[in-house]
């Protein structure tokens, strides 16, 4: 992708865990109350934080080295046109389980719409010393993340135009569903035993509520993302919008919700986007 596929977006280094500071002024404080600072120019006052503006034709448009049949392309293009005009700028909030597609799906929405797009677990990536999500775990715990999470979900709150692909355990904590709701949150419900073998098949390394489990890769991640999810998902219900796997293969005659293409994920999420916010303006009444 070539530098004007990218767009920065400037938020504080975490080196200091009980703030945040972002160019709208705002320092959220552990307490999580905001109040304003002086801004720097200073190098350790600003990380810059890379996230893909997807402005990429829409005849090469590609997820995962595949490219999008030019019907899933055009019926990609009307449905964000569609649902473009009542978004009205609100950020997209992509929710679901550990290897549920979130980043890949997020990225195709985010072209369509003319939007930026921002995965959650990078951005907190970058601002704990490039850490992975699994060291931060390792180094810090479970809960630095997750507070690191909710002041990335507040900051994201503040801005317009994104799609946001966030944790598989953003979901846990009220204080995240009050900053997503200022958007449109999407659950993408993909069954278990798909994740297994998608998770299988790429190793449980950079996963850290999966990596120490016993036993054979798929028998493993299967366990434990039932468990997961018996945790988690009445609170993906949560979401304004539900685009569930199986029902799209039903609807285009597949066996196997696994071998749906990113791009018809896509399609179906805004869809669903658009049934929220038309049954929100009543019809599209206006």
């Amino acid at each position: 992708m070539d530098a004007k596929a990218v767009q920065t977006l400037n938020l504080s280094g975490f080196t200091r865990p009980e703030k945040l500071v972002g160019r709208t002024g705002l320092s959220l404080s552990r307490t999580g109350k905001p109040e304003m600072v002086r801004m720097s120019r200073r190098k350790n006052v600003h990380m810059e934080i890379a996230c893909s503006y997807n402005n990429i034709p829409a005849s090469i448009l590609e997820s995962g080295g595949h490219k999008f049949p030019l019907e899933e392309e055009l019926i990609l293009k009307k449905k964000s046109q569609q649902i473009r005009p009542y978004l009205n700028g609100r950020c997209i909030y992509v929710v679901g389980m550990m290897g549920s597609g979130k980043t890949t799906v997020g990225k195709i929405m985010s072209q369509a719409l003319s939007y930026s797009f921002c995965d959650c677990d990078t951005l907190i990536e970058e601002e704990v010393d490039g850490n992975s999500v699994a060291d931060i775990f390792k180094l810090y715990g479970e809960s630095f993340f997750r507070d690191r999470e909710t002041e990335a979900l507040h900051k994201m709150s503040l801005m317009r135009k994104f799609v946001i692909s966030t944790g598989g355990g953003a979901v846990l904590r009220p204080i995240n569903w009050k900053y997503m709701h200022k958007g449109v949150s999407v659950w993408l419900d993909v069954p278990v035993d798909a994740l297994a073998k998608r998770i299988a098949a790429v190793g449980t390394n950079s996963r850290p509520l999966l990596h120490d489990e016993a036993g054979d890769a798929y028998t493993a991640a299967l366990m434990r993302l039932s468990s997961l999810f018996e945790e988690r998902g009445e609170f993906y219900a949560n979401a304004n919008a539900r685009v569930s796997l199986e029902n799209i293969a039903a609807k285009l005659g597949r066996r196997d919700a696994s071998d749906l293409s990113p791009t018809a994920i896509a399609i179906e999420a805004l869809d669903q986007v658009g049934n929220f916010l038309k049954a929100e303006d009543g019809g599209y009444a206006r």
